[in-house]
């Protein structure tokens, strides 16, 4: 991105910041502690046609009951490897197929389940954290080039590298927050 003033550099990191928290309260937002729901699935990505595809674009997903997912898989070819998928996503399931609808019962939150949701939400908190320092990263050098280019002074520069810094240590929190309020949620059930 070729950037020629601070305002649009500043504008480019915090959208891109804002990006990673929406991301992560979508990936929580599927970390359901109750009833089943489609969110839930989001995060699988299934390898097909010798590639790696949501699992949206091989199968509709359905809830026809509290405690139960299906997959109609589109294409029969498919249905072992969305079956590995969903069981290799880190989710604690276990789809069972038939045919080629893909039943993902969801086990109940035992004590046990409930850790193991905490873990997947802190797996996706940190997803969000390196996300965030590699904008900040990119951000740094944009800023650096700025400078380099003569766009902004040497003062101008430490002043902005500090706002950087601030929007980094304001979404981490933000992240953090989000984490703590889901793992909260959680353990309650």
């Amino acid at each position: 991105m070729s950037v020629t003033n601070w305002n649009e550099l500043r504008k480019d990191i915090q959208r891109r910041m804002d990006s990673a928290v929406d991301v992560l309260k979508k990936e929580f937002s599927g970390l359901r502690s109750g009833r089943a729901s489609t969110s839930l699935l989001e995060p699988v990505v299934v390898e097909a046609y010798g590639s790696a595809m949501p699992l949206s674009q091989c199968g509709t997903v359905g809830v026809p009951e509290p405690r139960m997912l299906t997959v109609q898989v589109w294409d029969k070819g498919l249905v072992k490897a969305v079956e590995k998928a969903i069981r290799d996503a880190g989710l604690g399931l276990n789809p069972a197929a038939d045919g080629q609808l893909v039943r993902v019962p969801i086990p109940p939150l035992n004590e046990e389940r409930r850790k193991e949701l905490q873990k997947v939400a802190g797996k996706y908190a940190e997803q969000a954290r390196v996300s965030v320092r590699n904008v900040r990263r990119d951000g740094m050098d944009g800023l650096k080039k700025l400078a380099k280019d003569g766009h902004i002074s040497e003062d101008e520069t430490h002043k902005h590298e500090k706002d950087i810094q601030s929007l980094t240590d304001e979404t981490i929190k933000k992240i953090d927050e989000s984490l703590a309020h889901k793992e909260k949620e959680i353990m309650q059930v």
